[in-house]
C-alpha cells in the first residue's frame, strides 16, 4: 500500500450528483453557467435530491414544504440564547444542527422517504438557525420566517426584519445556486463517511459543518474580506498586494486544487459584486477586487475561485463577515443531503487503510526496566 497525501487524485466513490471535468462544473449534467443564469435555488435543491428539475407542481409542493418546515423549535431558540455572545458562528451552527435532531420524530427513521423529508427540513431550517444566531448574539429577538417566499428572500428578511431589494434577493439566490454542491469535497466526504456507518442524517450534516468550519475548507471568503478591510482604499492596494507577493504570502481567494484554468463560478459572483455596488452607489469593493485579480493573475497566473468575489457580494448585502461560512452551509446542505441519500441508497461503510510508518519489532519491557 502507498499513501496519497490528502487523498489527492484518489477516486473514493462513484456519484451522479455533480462533476468537475476539464474545468466544467455540472449538477446532474447541467452546466453551472446554465443553472446560475436560469434556475432558482429551490429548483437546484430539487435537482440534487431527485435527479431532475421539478415541474411547476413539484416546485410548488417543495416551496410549500420549505415554508412549513422553516420555523425552528422554541427549545432550540432557548438553547441558542444560552450560547456565549462572542461565539464562533460555525461552532454555534454545528451545535444547533446537532440539537435539531432531538426535536425531529423522524430522526432515527432510516427509510428513504423519511430521509428525503429530513433533507427538506434541514434545508428549510438552516437559514432560520443562522439568522437566529446572528440576531440573538446582538441581543435581538429572532424573526420568524415568512410564508411563501424564497429561501434567499426569507434569510435576508430574518436577518434584518426589512424587505430586501430584488437585486439583493437575486444575488443571494444565485450565490446559493453556485455553492450548492462541489463533488467530493472535504465536508461532503465527511457527511458520507458518517452516514455510511448508518448514523442518522443529522449526524451526517453535523459532521459536514464541522469539516466546513476549518479555514482550509470554509472561511476563505472571510479572509478575503479581512484583506480588503486591511487595505482600506484603492490607493493603498498595489503596495499592500506587492508586499504580500514579495514576502511570498498567500493571497486568499485564488487558485483551486481541481480547477487549473479558473473557477467557473467566480465570473457570476464578479457580476453580482458589480451590480450590488452599483445599486448601493459604492463600487469601491468591486473595483478593488478587480484590481487585485489583475495583479495576482498577471504576476502569479492564479485565477480567482468562488470565495474571492463572494466576499464583496455578501458585504454589500450587509452581511457580517463571520456569517459568510454559515451562508455557505445554507447552500451546501442541499448537496450534503443529496450525497447522504446517494450513499445510503447503495451503502458500504467507508473504511480506508493507512500506510504504517511507525517502529516495528518492538518488545514489551517491564515497567521496572523502562
Amino acid at each position: 500500500m502507498t499513501a496519497t497525501k490528502g487523498l489527492e487524485g484518489i477516486v473514493a466513490a462513484t456519484s451522479s450528483i455533480s462533476s468537475i471535468v476539464d474545468g466544467v462544473l455540472t449538477y446532474r449534467g447541467y452546466d453551472i453557467d446554465d443553472l446560475a443564469a436560469n434556475a432558482c435555488f429551490e429548483e437546484v435543491a430539487y435537482l440534487l435530491w431527485f435527479g431532475k428539475l421539478p415541474n411547476k407542481t413539484e416546485l410548488d409542493q417543495l416551496n410549500k414544504s420549505f415554508s412549513e418546515y422553516a420555523p425552528i423549535p422554541d427549545e432550540l431558540i432557548a438553547q441558542i440564547k444560552l450560547y456565549p455572545r462572542d461565539l464562533n458562528t460555525m461552532a454555534a451552527l454545528r451545535s444547533a444542527v446537532s440539537a435539531l435532531g432531538l426535536y425531529d420524530a423522524q430522526a432515527e427513521d432510516d427509510s428513504q422517504e423519511a430521509n428525503e423529508n429530513k433533507a427538506v427540513k434541514l434545508q428549510a431550517q438552516l437559514p432560520t438557525i443562522v439568522a437566529a444566531i446572528a440576531r440573538i448574539r446582538e441581543g435581538k429577538e429572532p424573526i420568524a420566517p415568512k410564508q411563501g417566499v424564497s429561501i434567499a428572500e426569507n434569510f435576508l428578511y430574518m436577518l434584518t426584519g426589512e424587505e430586501p431589494s430584488e437585486t439583493a434577493i437575486k444575488a443571494l439566490d444565485q450565490a446559493l445556486v453556485l455553492h450548492a454542491d462541489h463533488e467530493l469535497n472535504a465536508s461532503t466526504f465527511a457527511a458520507r463517511v458518517t452516514v455510511a456507518t448508518l448514523s442518522d442524517i443529522y449526524s451526517g450534516v453535523t459532521s459536514a459543518i464541522g469539516a466546513l468550519k476549518g479555514p482550509l475548507h470554509g472561511g476563505a471568503n472571510e479572509a478575503v474580506m479581512k484583506m480588503l478591510n486591511e487595505i482600506g482604499s484603492k490607493d493603498k492596494l498595489e503596495a499592500y498586494i506587492q508586499q504580500k507577493l514579495d514576502n511570498r504570502e498567500k493571497i486568499m481567494g485564488f487558485g483551486h486544487r481541481v480547477y487549473k484554468n479558473g473557477d467557473p463560478r467566480a465570473k457570476h459572483l464578479q457580476k453580482m459584486s458589480r451590480e450590488l455596488g452599483e445599486q448601493n452607489e459604492n463600487t469601491e469593493l468591486y473595483e478593488m477586487s478587480v484590481r487585485i485579480e489583475e495583479l495576482i493573475t498577471g504576476q502569479k497566473g492564479l485565477r480567482p475561485n468562488v470565495d474571492f468575489y463572494s466576499a464583496s457580494v455578501y458585504t454589500q448585502l450587509g452581511i457580517q463577515r463571520d456569517l459568510f461560512t454559515p451562508i455557505f452551509a445554507i447552500s451546501r446542505v442541499s448537496g450534503w443531503t443529496a450525497h447522504i441519500l446517494e450513499q445510503l441508497a447503495d451503502n458500504r461503510i467507508i473504511r480506508p487503510r493507512a500506510e504504517y510508518t511507525g517502529p516495528t519489532t518492538q518488545k514489551y519491557i517491564s515497567i521496572e526496566n523502562r
